[in-house]
């Protein structure tokens, strides 16, 4: 029996791309929520934006698990690249994701005592994820940490996040998800396409560039539906 996967975006912006391919999607209206349930490669999914920042992101999660019973959550959409190789419309895909703007204590000496900071993304999503991009051929997309904080990030945040975590990018919700599915036991990984970088930063940038990299990300994310629907054959 396949696995029902949630997919979460941050804004409906990133989460237009999919939604224009859902053929008569099931819609449920949950928490100020609008969820979508369809099929796509044969893979049953619960998909919708969230809004940004953490706690939206949480409770979406929550619910996906929840009342929809999702086996797996991907999270995907756009970011802000951090190292100065990551380029506009190259692609992160998550290794493991952090938040820099909350203690390391707050998640090491208390609930849920990690013995990191890191939450690490499911190694089957990223082994299908690394097979997915080689068999579509995609370009320009890189596995490692993202991190996540409340903020756009400006010039003062950049040079702090980076020394750090060295992280490749930077958004708003994908470590909120991840420890959302952390302490319930769901696999996560993170795919989300680059919008600004360091020398070209800021929020016009992001608008600029927004819908491209959406649909950037959308393709693989489609590309990993496919690997795991023929993998589940």
């Amino acid at each position: 029996m396949k696995q029902k996967i949630g997919i979460i975006f941050a804004g409906d912006q990133e989460f237009a791309p999919l939604l224009a391919l859902l053929d008569s999607p099931t819609i449920v209206n949950k928490a100020m929520l609008t969820f979508y349930l369809a099929t796509i490669h044969d893979m049953e999914i619960v998909t919708l934006y969230c809004g940004v920042c953490k706690t939206n992101a949480a409770i979406a999660t929550q619910i996906l698990i929840d009342h929809f019973d999702c086996k797996m959550v991907i999270n995907t959409g756009t970011a802000g690249g951090i190292q100065r190789n990551i380029k506009t419309f190259d692609t992160v895909v998550s290794t493991e994701s952090a938040y820099w703007d909350v203690a390391e204590d707050i998640l090491t000496d208390f609930h849920p005592w990690m013995d990191t900071v890191y939450f690490k993304a499911n190694q089957y999503l990223i082994d299908a994820t690394k097979k997915a991009i080689q068999e579509k051929d995609f370009k320009h997309v890189y596995f490692g940490k993202i991190i996540t904080g409340e903020s756009f990030i400006e010039d003062k945040n950049r040079a702090e996040i980076e020394q750090n975590f060295n992280p490749l990018c930077v958004d708003m919700e994908t470590a909120s998800i991840a420890h959302t599915c952390y302490v319930n036991n769901i696999p996560y990984i993170a795919i989300r396409t680059i919008t600004d970088t360091v020398d070209n930063q800021g929020i016009d940038e992001f608008d600029l560039n927004c819908d491209k990299a959406s649909k950037i990300s959308v393709d693989i994310t489609l590309a990993l539906l496919e690997k795991m629907s023929k993998d589940q054959k």
